[in-house]
Protein backbone atom coordinates (compact mmCIF):
# COMPACT_ATOMS: atom_id res chain seq x y z
CA UNK A 1 0.00 0.00 0.00
CA UNK A 2 1.68 3.51 -0.82
CA UNK A 3 2.34 5.60 2.05
CA UNK A 4 0.51 9.19 1.79
CA UNK A 5 1.55 12.07 3.59
CA UNK A 6 -1.24 14.00 4.76
CA UNK A 7 0.12 16.68 7.33
CA UNK A 8 -0.89 20.35 6.43
CA UNK A 9 2.03 22.16 4.97
CA UNK A 10 1.84 24.52 8.52
CA UNK A 11 2.18 21.82 10.22
CA UNK A 12 4.91 19.94 9.21
CA UNK A 13 8.03 22.21 9.87
CA UNK A 14 7.31 21.86 13.47
CA UNK A 15 6.57 17.96 14.10
CA UNK A 16 9.99 16.07 14.80
CA UNK A 17 10.57 13.43 12.02
CA UNK A 18 10.04 10.55 14.93
CA UNK A 19 6.85 11.53 15.37
CA UNK A 20 5.96 11.46 11.55
CA UNK A 21 7.13 8.53 11.55
CA UNK A 22 5.74 6.88 14.84
CA UNK A 23 2.44 8.31 13.33
CA UNK A 24 2.28 7.23 9.97
CA UNK A 25 3.82 3.70 10.16
CA UNK A 26 1.75 0.27 10.14
CA UNK A 27 1.35 -0.46 14.26
CA UNK A 28 1.13 -3.14 16.03
CA UNK A 29 -1.91 -2.66 17.32
CA UNK A 30 -1.84 -4.83 20.49
CA UNK A 31 -3.84 -4.46 23.34
CA UNK A 32 -3.09 -2.86 26.76
CA UNK A 33 -2.16 -6.47 28.63
CA UNK A 34 -4.37 -5.26 32.32
CA UNK A 35 -7.39 -3.69 30.34
CA UNK A 36 -9.59 -5.75 31.71
CA UNK A 37 -8.08 -5.51 35.03
CA UNK A 38 -9.19 -1.25 35.21
CA UNK A 39 -12.45 -0.93 37.65
CA UNK A 40 -15.96 -0.64 36.12
CA UNK A 41 -19.03 0.53 37.52
CA UNK A 42 -20.76 3.89 38.76
CA UNK A 43 -20.04 6.43 41.76
CA UNK A 44 -22.24 6.99 44.19
CA UNK A 45 -24.32 10.17 44.33
CA UNK A 46 -22.62 10.93 48.06
CA UNK A 47 -20.92 14.25 47.40
CA UNK A 48 -18.39 15.86 49.20
CA UNK A 49 -17.63 19.64 49.53
CA UNK A 50 -14.54 20.82 48.18
CA UNK A 51 -12.90 21.68 44.79
CA UNK A 52 -10.95 19.33 42.34
CA UNK A 53 -7.91 20.99 40.57
CA UNK A 54 -6.94 18.77 37.68
CA UNK A 55 -3.31 19.54 35.55
CA UNK A 56 -3.39 18.78 32.05
CA UNK A 57 -0.20 16.83 30.45
CA UNK A 58 -1.86 14.95 27.50
CA UNK A 59 -1.12 11.16 27.92
CA UNK A 60 -0.28 11.97 31.34
CA UNK A 61 -3.46 12.42 32.16
CA UNK A 62 -3.63 8.45 32.86
CA UNK A 63 -1.70 9.16 36.37
CA UNK A 64 -4.98 11.41 37.24
CA UNK A 65 -7.34 9.06 35.45
CA UNK A 66 -6.39 6.13 38.05
CA UNK A 67 -6.50 8.58 40.82
CA UNK A 68 -10.41 9.70 40.16
CA UNK A 69 -11.19 5.81 39.64
CA UNK A 70 -9.76 5.10 43.06
CA UNK A 71 -11.82 8.59 44.54
CA UNK A 72 -15.03 7.33 42.84
CA UNK A 73 -14.67 3.27 44.16
CA UNK A 74 -14.55 5.17 47.73
CA UNK A 75 -17.41 7.17 47.22
CA UNK A 76 -15.46 10.48 47.33
CA UNK A 77 -17.32 12.65 45.00
CA UNK A 78 -15.83 16.43 45.36
CA UNK A 79 -18.82 19.04 44.49
CA UNK A 80 -16.83 21.45 41.84
CA UNK A 81 -14.06 19.95 39.72
CA UNK A 82 -11.75 22.24 37.52
CA UNK A 83 -9.73 21.19 34.89
CA UNK A 84 -7.27 22.30 32.34
CA UNK A 85 -6.65 20.18 29.16
CA UNK A 86 -6.16 16.62 29.92
CA UNK A 87 -7.34 17.07 33.17
CA UNK A 88 -10.96 18.65 31.61
CA UNK A 89 -11.28 15.54 30.16
CA UNK A 90 -10.96 13.21 32.86
CA UNK A 91 -12.86 15.96 35.09
CA UNK A 92 -16.14 14.58 32.66
CA UNK A 93 -15.78 11.50 33.31
CA UNK A 94 -15.46 11.90 37.34
CA UNK A 95 -18.70 14.15 37.11
CA UNK A 96 -20.67 11.61 34.56
CA UNK A 97 -19.50 8.84 37.19
CA UNK A 98 -18.24 6.52 35.25
CA UNK A 99 -15.04 4.36 36.84
CA UNK A 100 -12.89 3.21 34.23
CA UNK A 101 -14.20 4.80 31.25
CA UNK A 102 -11.51 7.47 30.42
CA UNK A 103 -8.31 4.70 30.98
CA UNK A 104 -10.52 1.76 28.88
CA UNK A 105 -11.28 4.17 26.19
CA UNK A 106 -7.42 5.51 26.01
CA UNK A 107 -5.92 2.33 25.98
CA UNK A 108 -8.26 0.60 23.78
CA UNK A 109 -8.12 3.54 21.31
CA UNK A 110 -4.40 5.10 21.52
CA UNK A 111 -3.82 3.54 18.10
CA UNK A 112 -6.93 3.96 16.39
CA UNK A 113 -6.11 6.60 13.46
CA UNK A 114 -9.69 8.09 13.48
CA UNK A 115 -8.02 9.39 17.75
CA UNK A 116 -4.79 10.25 16.36
CA UNK A 117 -3.04 9.57 13.38
CA UNK A 118 -4.28 9.64 9.80
CA UNK A 119 -7.83 9.94 9.82
CA UNK A 120 -8.35 13.01 12.71
CA UNK A 121 -6.02 14.83 10.11
CA UNK A 122 -8.38 14.30 7.61
CA UNK A 123 -11.22 14.48 9.98
CA UNK A 124 -10.32 17.29 12.15
CA UNK A 125 -7.12 19.04 10.24
CA UNK A 126 -5.57 17.84 13.48
CA UNK A 127 -2.91 15.24 14.78
CA UNK A 128 -5.27 14.33 17.68
CA UNK A 129 -9.18 14.46 17.50
CA UNK A 130 -10.34 15.06 21.14
CA UNK A 131 -14.14 14.61 20.16
CA UNK A 132 -13.36 10.73 19.64
CA UNK A 133 -13.57 10.94 22.83
CA UNK A 134 -17.23 12.01 23.48
CA UNK A 135 -18.77 12.28 20.12
CA UNK A 136 -17.75 9.59 18.15
CA UNK A 137 -20.51 7.08 17.50
CA UNK A 138 -20.09 3.39 17.97
CA UNK A 139 -17.24 3.54 20.77
CA UNK A 140 -17.33 0.91 23.98
CA UNK A 141 -18.34 3.64 26.28
CA UNK A 142 -19.74 6.56 25.22
CA UNK A 143 -20.07 9.54 27.77
CA UNK A 144 -23.24 9.30 30.10
CA UNK A 145 -24.30 12.73 29.41
CA UNK A 146 -27.43 12.58 31.25
CA UNK A 147 -25.87 12.24 34.48
CA UNK A 148 -23.10 14.60 33.72
CA UNK A 149 -25.65 17.09 33.04
CA UNK A 150 -27.65 16.03 35.97
CA UNK A 151 -25.09 15.48 38.99
CA UNK A 152 -25.35 18.75 41.07
CA UNK A 153 -21.33 18.92 40.77
CA UNK A 154 -19.99 22.20 39.21
CA UNK A 155 -17.45 21.53 36.39
CA UNK A 156 -15.63 24.02 35.12
CA UNK A 157 -12.86 23.34 31.66
CA UNK A 158 -10.61 25.82 30.94
CA UNK A 159 -9.65 27.07 27.31
CA UNK A 160 -6.96 30.05 26.06
CA UNK A 161 -8.58 32.50 24.42
CA UNK A 162 -6.53 32.92 21.14
CA UNK A 163 -7.37 36.30 20.65
CA UNK A 164 -6.45 37.87 24.43
CA UNK A 165 -4.41 34.87 25.22
CA UNK A 166 -6.20 35.14 28.78
CA UNK A 167 -7.59 31.80 29.94
CA UNK A 168 -11.67 31.58 30.33
CA UNK A 169 -13.61 29.28 32.60
CA UNK A 170 -16.59 27.54 30.65
CA UNK A 171 -18.71 26.39 33.72
CA UNK A 172 -21.87 23.41 33.06
CA UNK A 173 -24.91 25.21 33.26
CA UNK A 174 -23.24 29.03 32.40
CA UNK A 175 -22.31 28.12 28.80
CA UNK A 176 -23.19 27.01 25.72
CA UNK A 177 -21.21 23.77 25.15
CA UNK A 178 -19.38 22.53 28.13
CA UNK A 179 -18.42 19.55 26.21
CA UNK A 180 -17.02 21.44 23.37
CA UNK A 181 -15.26 23.72 25.39
CA UNK A 182 -13.59 20.25 27.31
CA UNK A 183 -12.17 19.18 23.68
CA UNK A 184 -11.26 23.07 23.34
CA UNK A 185 -9.55 22.48 26.44
CA UNK A 186 -7.19 19.78 25.27
CA UNK A 187 -6.77 20.52 22.16
CA UNK A 188 -2.75 21.25 21.62
CA UNK A 189 -1.46 24.24 19.90
CA UNK A 190 0.75 24.06 16.58
CA UNK A 191 -0.88 20.54 15.88
CA UNK A 192 -4.43 21.63 15.90
CA UNK A 193 -6.97 24.18 14.48
CA UNK A 194 -8.52 26.16 16.56
CA UNK A 195 -11.72 25.80 18.02
CA UNK A 196 -14.56 27.72 17.46
CA UNK A 197 -16.71 28.81 20.67
CA UNK A 198 -19.49 31.34 20.05
CA UNK A 199 -17.70 33.05 17.62
CA UNK A 200 -14.03 33.01 19.64
CA UNK A 201 -11.57 30.45 18.96
CA UNK A 202 -9.82 28.49 21.64
CA UNK A 203 -6.93 26.14 22.14
CA UNK A 204 -5.44 24.04 25.33
CA UNK A 205 -6.34 25.49 28.30
CA UNK A 206 -2.45 24.82 29.12
CA UNK A 207 -1.53 28.41 26.83
CA UNK A 208 -2.91 30.64 29.23
CA UNK A 209 -3.31 28.31 32.76
CA UNK A 210 -2.01 24.79 33.08
CA UNK A 211 -3.47 24.18 36.80
CA UNK A 212 -6.14 26.46 37.35
CA UNK A 213 -5.78 26.55 41.23
CA UNK A 214 -6.04 30.17 41.87
CA UNK A 215 -9.74 29.81 40.42
CA UNK A 216 -10.60 27.74 43.26
CA UNK A 217 -9.03 30.20 45.85
CA UNK A 218 -10.97 33.11 44.05
CA UNK A 219 -14.10 30.99 44.24
CA UNK A 220 -13.77 31.46 48.11
CA UNK A 221 -13.49 27.08 48.22
CA UNK A 222 -11.94 26.17 51.49
CA UNK A 223 -11.08 22.56 50.60
CA UNK A 224 -8.97 22.41 47.69
CA UNK A 225 -7.16 19.12 46.35
CA UNK A 226 -4.90 19.94 43.63
CA UNK A 227 -3.89 16.20 41.52
CA UNK A 228 -0.56 16.94 39.67
CA UNK A 229 0.72 14.85 36.56
CA UNK A 230 4.15 15.65 37.38
CA UNK A 231 6.06 14.82 40.59
CA UNK A 232 6.59 17.67 43.13
CA UNK A 233 10.38 18.12 42.14
CA UNK A 234 9.59 18.68 38.10
CA UNK A 235 10.18 21.63 36.23
CA UNK A 236 9.62 23.05 32.97
CA UNK A 237 12.93 24.35 30.77
CA UNK A 238 13.32 27.80 32.21
CA UNK A 239 12.79 29.21 28.70
CA UNK A 240 10.48 31.69 26.64
CA UNK A 241 9.32 29.20 22.98
CA UNK A 242 10.12 31.52 20.73
CA UNK A 243 8.26 29.45 17.83
CA UNK A 244 5.16 31.03 19.47
CA UNK A 245 5.49 34.31 18.15
CA UNK A 246 6.31 32.97 14.64
CA UNK A 247 3.57 30.68 14.33
CA UNK A 248 0.83 32.40 16.00
CA UNK A 249 1.92 35.64 14.46
CA UNK A 250 -1.79 36.78 13.80
CA UNK A 251 -2.39 36.01 17.52
CA UNK A 252 0.22 38.21 19.10
CA UNK A 253 -1.63 37.95 22.90
CA UNK A 254 -2.36 33.90 22.40
CA UNK A 255 1.62 34.02 20.97
CA UNK A 256 3.06 36.27 24.20
CA UNK A 257 1.05 34.02 26.70
CA UNK A 258 2.46 30.48 25.16
CA UNK A 259 5.79 31.98 24.57
CA UNK A 260 5.66 32.57 28.70
CA UNK A 261 3.66 29.25 29.59
CA UNK A 262 6.84 27.09 30.85
CA UNK A 263 8.02 30.44 32.90
CA UNK A 264 4.22 30.55 34.08
CA UNK A 265 4.55 26.82 34.51
CA UNK A 266 7.23 26.67 36.77
CA UNK A 267 6.08 29.76 38.74
CA UNK A 268 2.52 27.60 39.44
CA UNK A 269 4.76 24.71 40.62
CA UNK A 270 6.29 26.77 43.46
CA UNK A 271 3.14 28.09 44.39
CA UNK A 272 1.36 25.14 44.76
CA UNK A 273 4.03 23.78 47.12
CA UNK A 274 4.19 27.01 49.14
CA UNK A 275 0.10 26.99 49.82
CA UNK A 276 0.23 23.05 50.34
CA UNK A 277 2.87 24.04 53.29
CA UNK A 278 1.03 26.48 54.88
CA UNK A 279 -2.28 24.28 54.65
CA UNK A 280 -4.39 26.49 52.03
CA UNK A 281 -4.50 23.11 49.99
CA UNK A 282 -3.76 19.87 49.31
CA UNK A 283 -1.23 18.13 46.46
CA UNK A 284 -0.76 15.15 45.26
CA UNK A 285 1.42 14.37 42.65
CA UNK A 286 2.80 11.05 41.20
CA UNK A 287 4.85 9.14 43.98
CA UNK A 288 7.93 8.55 41.32
CA UNK A 289 9.21 10.65 37.78
CA UNK A 290 6.61 10.64 35.32
CA UNK A 291 8.55 9.19 31.98
CA UNK A 292 5.77 9.35 29.65
CA UNK A 293 5.08 11.67 26.74
CA UNK A 294 1.88 13.87 26.12
CA UNK A 295 1.16 11.46 22.99
CA UNK A 296 2.64 8.32 24.47
CA UNK A 297 2.72 5.63 21.96
CA UNK A 298 3.40 2.90 24.60
CA UNK A 299 0.26 1.16 26.16
CA UNK A 300 2.31 -0.59 29.00
CA UNK A 301 3.36 2.59 30.42
CA UNK A 302 0.30 4.05 30.15
CA UNK A 303 -1.14 1.57 31.83
CA UNK A 304 1.88 1.61 34.70
CA UNK A 305 1.00 5.32 34.93
CA UNK A 306 -3.22 4.67 35.35
CA UNK A 307 -2.02 2.34 38.13
CA UNK A 308 0.56 4.33 39.98
CA UNK A 309 -2.55 7.29 40.18
CA UNK A 310 -4.43 4.36 41.79
CA UNK A 311 -2.27 2.94 43.69
CA UNK A 312 -1.26 6.71 45.20
CA UNK A 313 -4.96 7.99 45.85
CA UNK A 314 -5.39 4.61 47.44
CA UNK A 315 -2.24 5.56 49.84
CA UNK A 316 -4.01 8.61 50.96
CA UNK A 317 -7.52 7.59 50.47
CA UNK A 318 -8.02 8.12 54.40
CA UNK A 319 -6.29 11.46 54.26
CA UNK A 320 -8.39 12.68 51.77
CA UNK A 321 -11.62 11.34 53.46
CA UNK A 322 -10.86 13.66 56.21
CA UNK A 323 -10.02 16.77 54.19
Amino acid sequence: MKKITIFPKDVLPLVKPKAIELIERVRENKPYSRIDEIPSGRATDEIKEGCLVLEGGGFRGLYTQGFLDALMLKGINFSCVIGTSAGALSGMNYVSGQIGRSARINLTYRHDSRYIGAKALIREHSLVNVGFLTDERGIIEPLDEDRFYRSPQRFIAVAANCNTGEATYFEKGKCSDVILAARASATMPYISQMVMIDGEPYLDGGSSCKIPYQWAIDQGYEKIVVIRTRDIRYRKPARILIQAERFYRNNPEFAKKLAHSNLDYNAQCDEIEKLAEEGRLYRYAPSKPVKVGRIENDLEKLGDLYWLGYSDCMEHIEEIRNI
